[in-house]
């Protein structure tokens, strides 16, 4: 696959494709027009000697510090070395890609005032798979994320450090001879222009809104093998109960579970037993009121990240009337609460799941599944320490999920005095999808166990999906088995798309 970057930017599916599919990227001749003409209106400024910030003057709170012609160049390399100040363990290869790829289309879209060279060099650096080693802290997202992007543009100067294959780090400098690439040299603005964004924030953003998406269609499905499992009633999925309150989410969710629901013998096992539960408790009757919420933030959040890639977020910007201007652009403010906001959501489609999964295992709440989903308990423990694990995973989700957009340190002697912490929210986003995809995987496990012990009945043909999925790696129920092996297998099956897939095909595409 190849991506072509545009000066009207790029699709979130184009950056997934690079970060994770290793997509090849190019430059749009129109692109390389966009970033020349912008590029003559600095070298005009240059040459006029007009005070421009970051083209002849310093940075930050050394905004008003002249710098003489003979020293822009290297005002801007020193920059570069000076902002390549992270520390910690390297980010993933996927974050870093998708930074860079989020760069390139900030400059190709001709406002950045820099030189095609700069775009077509972090467009070798994927094609070559060279990835930048970036720490993990340094940005606060206020002048976006200086340090994670110097980390990257560093390598572009023959410096810093390249991922391994094996995950150490090598010499830049070895890795672009080893590809055949050669360091460049900065003009005047373009060190700037390579660190001063939103690139890092917006990535972890739309690998994080690619991952939601799917995470909350198998909440659905695993919350609907939980109830079949359970004995509960389909009657609250019914459409005219969502009609009555349209939350566009909740319809979607509760169409879902209904219809993973059907042509189920467990389910008409009990339709009309008379002893059946009125009501069935909230983490089943209201799984589509969670989840639907959660699908409505990510909406929002979508849209977020969508205006974001079709913004000019670099300072100053060049205008095409040949005006240089300051902005706040660069300010991460939109993408932290976003952030923040899809963290709070997933947390909570997490910790319902775990509310089912508690309900499974406790015999007085099962509908006379055994305890712990074990047919010998007491000698055997069954389930009851995956629960624990995943009651500790809800906890720390709650600490995540706690907004660190509202956590502003000022920095650069008071220049930078209100942060945005973008970086950090984007990157917690991230671990509350990691451990949200751990706590489906036990709920697909423990669901799977209680409808094998529905057998001689039959399950829905999502039901019956789901236990073909998972027998095959966790058995059925018996002894004790060593357990870790089993939930990291199940946690596999989660994010993949087979499973999904095969339920898809018996079932309908789900919403």
């Amino acid at each position: 696959m190849i991506v072509t970057v545009q000066p009207t930017g790029i699709t979130p599916a184009d950056v997934v494709a690079v970060a994770r599919g290793d997509a090849r990227v190019e430059l749009a001749p129109a692109a390389v027009e966009a970033m020349a003409t912008s590029r003559a209106i600095v070298d005009d400024i240059e040459s006029s000697g007009r005070p421009v910030y970051g083209v002849s003057t310093g940075f930050g709170a050394l905004a008003n510090t002249s710098i003489a012609p003979q020293r822009r160049a290297e005002l801007q390399h020193a920059l570069i070395r000076s902002h390549a100040a992270g520390i910690g363990a390297p980010m993933p290869r996927e974050v870093v890609r998708a930074m860079m790829l989020l760069r390139v289309r900030s400059l190709a879209m001709g406002r950045s005032g820099v030189r095609p060279v700069l775009a077509q060099g972090l467009a070798d650096l994927l094609n070559n798979d060279l990835t930048p080693w970036v720490p993990e802290h340094g940005s606060l997202g206020a002048s976006g994320d200086l340090a994670p992007l110097a980390h990257c543009a560093i390598v572009l100067l023959g410096e810093g450090w390249v991922l391994g294959k094996d995950g150490a780090r090598v010499s830049a400098a070895e890795a672009l001879h080893g590809a055949g690439l050669r360091p460049l040299e900065l003009a005047a603005k373009e060190g700037l222009a390579l660190i001063n964004g939103t690139d890092g924030m917006l990535g972890m953003l739309l690998l994080a809104v690619a991952d939601a998406a799917h995470l909350f269609t198998m909440a659905d499905v695993t919350a609907a093998c939980a109830i079949e499992a359970m004995l509960g009633s389909e009657r609250p999925f019914l459409p005219e109960l969502h009609t009555i309150r349209p939350h566009p989410g909740q319809a979607a969710s509760a169409a879902n579970i209904h219809r993973l629901l059907q042509n189920s013998p467990i389910m008409d096992s009990h339709r009309d037993d008379l002893a059946h539960a009125v009501q069935d408790a909230y983490s089943m009757r209201c799984a589509p009121q969670v989840s639907g919420a959660a699908r409505d933030t990510l909406d929002f959040v979508r849209l977020v990240a969508g205006r974001e890639l079709i913004s000019i977020v670099d300072n100053p910007v060049v205008l095409p009337d040949g005006r240089v201007e300051s902005t706040g652009n660069f300010h991460g403010a939109p993408l932290g609460f976003a952030a923040d906001y899809l963290a709070i959501a997933a947390a909570e489609v997490g910790a319902i799941a775990e509310r089912r999964v508690d309900r499974l295992l406790d015999v007085t709440r099962s509908r006379e599944l055994p305890p712990f989903l074990s047919p010998d308990a007491g000698v055997n423990s069954g389930l009851m320490i995956a629960q624990y694990t995943a009651a500790g995973i809800v906890a720390e989700n709650r600490r995540l999920a706690s907004p660190a957009s509202v956590d502003s340190l000022p920095t650069s002697g008071m220049q930078e005095d209100h942060v945005s912490m973008g970086w950090a929210a984007t990157k917690k986003l991230r671990t509350v999808l990691d451990n949200l995809t751990s706590l489906l995987a036990v709920e697909l496990l423990s669901a799977v166990r209680g409808l094998q012990l529905r057998a001689p009945l039959v399950p829905s043909p999502a039901g019956q999906a789901a236990v073909a999925a998972v027998t095959p790696f966790a058995g059925l129920p018996g002894p004790d088995v060593f357990l870790a092996p089993v939930l990291e297998q199940a946690r596999a099956v989660v994010p993949g798309p087979d499973l999904l897939g095969e339920i898809e095909a018996a079932v309908g595409v789900l919403g």
